[in-house]
């Protein structure tokens, strides 16, 4: 069985969004850039624990600010999770994550997602 973190739950979702599905759903919005994050059951799934062992982290994330479930869309990334999320595609395994949604489009949203960018769309 697999060590969870929060740390582990971003890198298999990357890994689910590149080596399993093949896609990543973004979502732009006057708000910023969200992730939508693979579910529960999907993650439990992949990291072959049972589901319940996930929801933990799933509850540690949101009261972090890391994610938010939205009724209806799923579970997605807020601003803080998107830069963490994006970050992890970036620094591991930004071909692949270049490859999949093309260096140009892969490049705006690793520099939307700085927060040094953010800081300067917010004021």
């Amino acid at each position: 069985m697999s060590s969870l973190s929060i740390e582990c739950l971003f890198e298999s979702a990357v890994k689910i969004f590149l080596f399993e599905d093949g896609a990543v759903t973004i979502t732009f919005s006057k708000e910023g850039i969200h992730v939508r994050f693979p579910t529960t059951r999907r993650l439990a799934e992949y990291l072959k624990v049972p589901h319940y062992y996930i929801l933990p982290y799933f509850a540690m994330m949101e009261e972090q600010e890391l994610v938010t479930r939205a009724e209806r869309v799923g579970i997605l990334t807020t601003s803080k999770g998107t830069q963490k999320i994006v970050s992890v595609m970036a620094e591991l395994y930004p071909q692949n994550c270049a490859d999949l949604m093309g260096s140009t489009i892969f490049g705006e949203v690793v520099r939307m997602t700085r927060p040094e960018e953010q800081e300067r769309n917010t004021t």
